[in-house]
């Protein structure tokens, strides 16, 4: 074994969450070793938010040009060139990973390429060598899930990162997971023309949203032609001549062309040393306090790894965190609830916060209220031609405690709605605001204002 430098800060990972602890750290003066096997952004950057939220413009954009006659716009969509998408979603991959790879380069922090593994409370192994730090932090993301017996092939059966290569667009798939994930990609694909079914064990889609949220979508995909069975579990799939026969719990089979598996997301911490080196785990995940920290003095976890919330901004506000926090700072430890969560489907879904139900049995039913603000009544949405809502529920004569958003680009507003739920804002204070006209943030000051009992465009 080659002993290598020692640094401040030890990064074991550099996707959203770790890239973002190197970047904070070397502008707070400490020396900063990033490891990684992979390219730099990890996840995100490469196979997760930005290829598929691509994808999602691209479908958008099909959209706008199949129903452009009801704008009086004379367009037609003479199909899809997959080859022209993936190359614009390469292009847009590769200028942010150009972006990326400068800002770390001129951090002056240390990449280390290769397979890292912690062979120490303060030592990650690279190859032949061992690189030191006075503070680690794992940082290795997470993977695509499958389900006992259920094979991955990447021909007939694919994971996300499968799907983003496909050079074709499907005649028909089947989508096995009603998440973010699932629902994004069907979305994808019925805008291309495929024929669509999603598959969900759970009552309804998107399930960790408030239930209004969920039925929303669900009305909004059964207009777009998405077929989808929930409370239906998965129970077999085979391949056949023509793609795959997927059998689901009652004996019901379904066929397509292709299968996604879309039921997760997993932690990446087999073989990486956590466990030989006392760090406390709970079905592969690691635990953390409030703080990031494991129970191993110096050794923080930000990301997918740690239990929760699997998004790029949550890893990525925690590597600011922990970077802030070793540098002495003593920064205030992240709000769960406070982050967002946007599913890009058409239509959106974003929510911060708590569900209507999840209020209720916290503060009690009676302590809960409630106020359904429809898009309808907001001019651009007209404009766009989306429909939706905002939701917004309070605490009883208390602070907003849960924003929820359904309708096309809905998205761009939760961060008004993620400042009124951290900030713990009353509607007494937001109804006064001034919200530019005509906008859809308009949307949630209407919401406001009635909830606050002076409703304008909304019913009392």
């Amino acid at each position: 074994m080659v002993a290598e430098a020692e640094y401040d800060v030890l990064i074991l990972g550099a996707g959203s969450g770790g890239y973002a602890c190197a970047l904070r750290a070397a502008q707070l003066g400490l020396s900063v070793g990033l490891v990684e096997k992979g390219n730099l952004g990890g996840t995100c950057l490469h196979v997760g938010c930005i290829p598929t939220k691509a994808l999602l413009h691209a479908a958008e954009v099909a959209d706008s040009a199949r129903e452009s006659e009801k704008f009086g716009v004379q367009a037609s969509l003479e199909g899809i060139d997959m080859a022209g998408v993936n190359a614009y979603k390469d292009g847009v991959v590769g200028r942010l990973f150009k972006g990326l790879t400068g800002l770390i380069k001129g951090r002056g922090i240390t990449v280390i390429e290769g397979d890292g593994r912690l062979t120490g409370p303060h030592e990650v192994t690279v190859g032949d060598a061992t690189h030191t730090g006075r503070h680690v932090v794992l940082a290795t993301g997470s993977y695509s899930r499958s389900l006992p017996g259920l094979d991955i092939d990447g021909e007939r059966v694919l994971s996300s990162e499968h799907a983003l290569r496909l050079e074709r667009v499907p005649a028909s798939v089947i989508v096995l997971g009603g998440g973010v994930i699932g629902c994004e990609f069907a979305s994808v694909w019925r805008s291309f023309g495929a024929e669509v079914t999603i598959i969900e064990a759970l009552p309804r889609l998107v399930p960790t949203e408030d239930e209004s949220s969920s039925k929303a979508l669900e009305r909004a995909f059964r207009k777009r032609g998405v077929v989808f069975r929930t409370g239906t579990p998965f129970q077999s799939v085979k391949t056949t001549d023509t793609g795959v026969a997927v059998t689901v719990e009652g004996g019901d089979v379904i066929e397509a062309e292709l299968l996604l598996v879309a039921v997760g997301r997993g932690p990446v911490t087999d073989g990486l040393g956590y466990a030989e080196q006392g760090v406390a785990m709970e079905r592969g995940f690691v635990t953390t306090d409030e703080r990031c920290r494991t129970n191993v003095d110096g050794v923080y976890a930000v990301g997918d790894i740690v239990p929760g919330l699997q998004l790029a901004h949550r890893g990525f506000q925690q590597g600011i965190f922990v970077a802030e926090d070793i540098a002495g700072l003593s920064p205030t430890p992240i709000d769960e609830l406070g982050i967002p969560r946007v599913t890009y489907s058409h239509p959106e879904v974003a929510s911060v916060g708590l569900t209507e139900t999840q209020a209720a049995e916290q503060f009690g039913a009676e302590q809960v209220e409630s106020l359904t603000y429809d898009l309808g009544g907001n001019g651009k949405s007209q404009i766009l031609a989306t429909q939706g809502f905002v939701k917004l529920v309070r605490r009883s004569d208390g602070p907003v405690v849960g924003v929820h958003l359904v309708g096309d680009r809905v998205g761009e507003l939760i961060g008004e709605a993620q400042l009124i739920y951290n900030w713990e804002a009353h509607v007494e204070d937001v109804a006064p605001l001034v919200h530019a006209h005509p906008t859809q943030n308009e949307a949630l000051g209407e919401a406001h204002l009635a909830l606050a009992g002076k409703p304008l465009h909304a019913h009392s």
